[in-house]
């Protein structure tokens, strides 16, 4: 049968699969997002809902691509248990994380972006320009070029320049507020709901949110602090040799909670005393910075994974606001 993808198409294909008892689980695609409606319909059912990756290449070359036919694969794929992972949970802590940091994220890189362009147009602009704003920060630039009151009806290039730095300016301003805004939105569902990983020496909410998402996004991959060193890409990767015994750098797992980890390791190097005379111990053991970091980043892995886990064991059903 048909649906549309809507709350009421949804709520038929409940009812539908509803008719045979029989059936244990249900086999989406893209539960994260293109399925996350009917998957949040079907498990508010009762349903076990099972996450299909994608469609076997082989069906596909031998019988080609329909609806009908991904349909078929997706339920093959579930009975087989080809396809065993749970989907994304679409309604709680992490979720509320995950969008109010990919806002955050979005509203960064525009601002790196407007403020590279600001200089990038002061560099090249007319000499006047150049000469009243060298040599400021960005935040008095940005401050001083959004109060400026160029002419309306730009005509000269130093009139239109004057015209765009304002705009850029303003641009950079509002993307600073945003940021502002989605931190401390972070801060508090954090502050709620994760107090004793906030109270960790160098986390911040950024770093905790993406640790979090990371974590909550694979719990299928959290058996123990090994599993979530390796989710991370914190795992030891043997690299001996003869005589030389060491360890290189793991290029696998989430980038994105492995440079979570690693920011913490910075603070932590810069300014907690305990790290910092570690850091001198195998410093004067010969071992490089890097090898360091390393060792840093596989103990908090060690040290927060109890502490993660606890929190993706609250029932929560917190919703972004």
């Amino acid at each position: 049968m048909r649906v549309p993808a809507t709350a009421a198409g949804y709520r038929q294909a409940v009812r539908f699969i509803g008719r045979w008892p029989q059936v244990a689980k249900v086999g989406v695609e893209c539960t994260g997002s293109y399925g996350a409606g009917v998957t949040r319909e079907l498990t508010a059912a009762g349903h076990t809902v099972i996450e299909v990756n994608r469609p076997n290449r082989f069906d596909r070359r031998a019988r080609g691509k329909t609806d009908v036919f991904d349909a078929y694969s997706a339920a093959e794929a579930v009975l087989s248990e080809r396809a065993v992972a749970a989907p994304k949970g679409g309604d709680g802590l992490v979720e509320s994380l995950r969008v109010l940091r990919t806002t955050r994220t979005s509203a960064l890189r525009e601002r790196t972006a407007t403020i590279n362009q600001i200089k990038a147009m002061l560099i090249a602009g007319p000499e006047p320009l150049r000469a009243r704003y060298r040599g400021l920060s960005n935040t008095r630039l940005t401050a001083t070029l959004a109060a400026t009151r160029p002419t309306s009806a730009p005509v000269t290039a130093t009139e239109a320049t004057a015209y765009a730095l304002r705009v850029l300016a303003r641009r950079y301003l509002l993307l600073s507020e945003q940021i502002t805004d989605m931190t401390s939105h972070l801060r508090r569902l954090l502050d709620d709901h994760a107090p004793a990983l906030m109270a960790v020496y160098g986390t911040g909410p950024d770093t905790v949110a993406q640790l979090l998402i990371t974590a909550g996004d694979n719990p299928d991959r959290l058996r123990s602090e090994a599993h979530f060193a390796a989710l991370a890409g914190v795992c030891p990767i043997p690299a001996s040799s003869g005589k030389t015994n060491r360890h290189r750098l793991n290029r696998a797992g989430d980038r994105q909670a492995n440079s979570a980890l690693y920011h913490i390791v910075i603070v932590r190097m810069r300014y907690d005393p305990t790290t910092r005379d570690y850091v001198a111990r195998r410093t004067s053991e010969g071992r490089t910075k890097m090898e360091i970091i390393r060792c840093l980043k596989r103990y908090l892995a060690l040290q927060l994974y109890p502490l993660i886990r606890d929190v993706l064991q609250q029932p929560t059903t917190t919703t972004a606001a």
